[in-house]
């Protein structure tokens, strides 16, 4: 029966251990997309595309 209730409480750790790094990294990409200059962002955009092989031009 402790078995179960370990596993269960682990499970649970570790659920909220993914939100929590989630949450962090989410908080992360926006700051720094809200802080970036646009001339970052269409640049880094333009990169990605570019090596996606999407056409952009």
């Amino acid at each position: 029966m402790s078995t179960a209730i370990t596993h269960s409480t682990s499970v649970r750790a570790d659920v909220r251990i993914a939100a929590l790094l989630a949450l962090v990294f989410g908080f992360g990409l926006v700051f720094m997309t809200g802080f970036a200059h646009s001339s970052v962002l269409h640049n880094a955009a333009h990169d990605t595309r570019h090596s996606l092989s999407f056409p952009c031009h």
